[in-house]
């Protein structure tokens, strides 16, 4: 079964490619404030360095946070707008075994249909009149 990994709660954003648990792939970039403009490109270009194209992906794990809320929406965006067209299976996992625990829940044919992120603490609202 062939992953993509997504973890975007830090400026650093990661993605990676795994055949079940064997890693293929993995980048680690920048992404800051670009994030929303690079991440498609990266997961694109992770793909085709591989000799993959995005009908290859067969599940997605992605950390659910804690981390940016910003960073999160984004990524977990991406991951579920992918699983849906794909229609392949989604997890979200949070914690330093993250990755392990997503690929295993993956490889049990187990899946979220939706992921959403947890921020850790309620968000800061500003509410105008």
């Amino acid at each position: 079964m062939l992953i993509l990994t997504i973890r975007t709660d830090k400026p650093e954003a990661e993605i990676g490619l795994f055949e079940n648990s064997e890693r293929l792939a993995y980048e680690q970039w920048q992404a800051h404030r670009a994030l929303a403009e690079t991440i498609h490109t990266k997961i694109e270009d992770l793909l085709k360095n591989q000799g993959k194209d995005w009908q290859a992906i067969e599940g997605i794990v992605c950390f659910e946070g804690p981390g940016s809320f910003t960073g999160l929406r984004i990524g977990l965006s991406v991951g579920n707008a992918l699983a849906y067209s794909l229609n392949v299976p989604i997890i979200a996992e949070r914690g330093e075994s993250w990755l392990a625990q997503g690929i295993t829940q993956l490889e049990d044919g187990k899946s979220d249909k939706l992921v959403l992120p947890h921020y850790g603490s309620p968000p800061h609202i500003t509410y105008s009149n």
